[in-house]
């Protein structure tokens, strides 16, 4: 499946932004899923200084400095790209001999995995999470079935409500009113599988939706999207540690999209991975001036005909 996507960032200033840095996270990534066939990123006013480089997780970021002044930034990209299947994961070892992997051996090698474990900026450490996630691991349960489980009790349990939340509503407070948007949920998801001692990671992309029956396609009509992923260890590592797979890196994260219940397929995009939405923000940055702003975001995801 080739699909295109254009999201187009728009600030507005009042006053006056006299010089600003920014840091874009508006390139797909490539995986063994995802091939990026092209990109193209349009700045306006255009930037004094653009480059590109590799984060530590593997994703594409820009950063970019306007020294003119300004108020209005608009910040538009263009992409295409082609995914295909993914392999399912049809097994897995129990949680808790994945648990047991991930857990401190003095001396012992890490996999690269182990620091998802961990808490992170928009992903505290909290009991509410640990008692929402625990009825869906039972004793002895195949770590997959309680990945499903989990993403099943979001779906049904959580209201999606547009503008319920903000970009930066803690994520226990989104947990305590069991209504959010898809970032929330992501992050609850995270949370609850950190909670239990496993690596977790936060997803943002884009999914292609279809428009109703006898409607055409509106451009501009989309957004953003976010998931979660759970990193998988491969099943013939279920006896020893993690010791084990960390020389080879082997094993595969598994994505679940808890706003949809559902796991991502190739009408998914995926953007970049990190610990949390702050790693992956599509715009940040540091500006001088402009006290005042009003944001708009369009975003269009488009299939491509082959």
């Amino acid at each position: 499946m080739r699909i295109a996507v254009t999201h187009t960032t728009r600030y507005r200033y009042q006053p006056r932004v006299d010089n600003a840095q920014h840091v874009a996270y508006l390139t797909p990534t490539e995986n063994t899923h995802q091939q990026l066939l092209s990109h193209q990123l349009q700045i306006s006013p255009p930037p004094d200084e653009c480059e590109s480089s590799i984060d530590i997780y593997g994703n594409i970021r820009t950063f970019f400095s306007i020294q003119t002044p300004h108020q209005e930034l608009t910040v538009r990209a263009h992409s295409e790209v082609s995914n295909s299947a993914q392999t399912p994961i049809s097994d897995s070892m129990t949680w808790e001999q994945a648990q047991t992997l991930f857990k401190y051996h003095a001396q012992a090698l890490h996999h690269s995995a182990t620091e998802f474990v961990f808490a992170s900026p928009c992903v505290p450490v909290h009991a509410d999470f640990l008692a929402y996630a625990l009825p869906s691991f039972a004793p002895q349960a195949r770590l997959l079935d309680c990945a499903h489980h989990l993403m099943g009790r979001i779906y049904t349990d959580f209201v999606y409500e547009t503008h319920s939340t903000q970009v930066n509503t803690p994520t226990l407070q989104a947990l305590a009113q069991r209504r959010g948007v898809c970032q929330d949920f992501a992050h609850i998801m995270v949370a609850c599988w950190r909670a239990m001692g496993l690596p977790a990671r936060y997803v943002s992309g884009y999914m292609l939706t279809q428009p109703p029956e006898g409607q055409a396609r509106l451009l501009g009509c989309d957004a953003s999207h976010a998931w979660a992923s759970l990193f998988m260890p491969p099943v013939a590592s279920r006896m020893g540690h993690v010791g084990d797979i960390s020389a080879s890196g082997s094993g595969q994260w598994l994505d679940c999209d808890p706003t949809n219940n559902r796991i991502p397929g190739q009408e998914y995009v995926t953007l970049a991975t990190g610990r949390d939405f702050a790693d992956v923000s599509p715009l940040r940055g540091v500006i001088l001036g402009g006290a005042d702003h009003r944001l708009e975001v369009e975003v269009t995801v488009m299939p491509l005909q082959i």
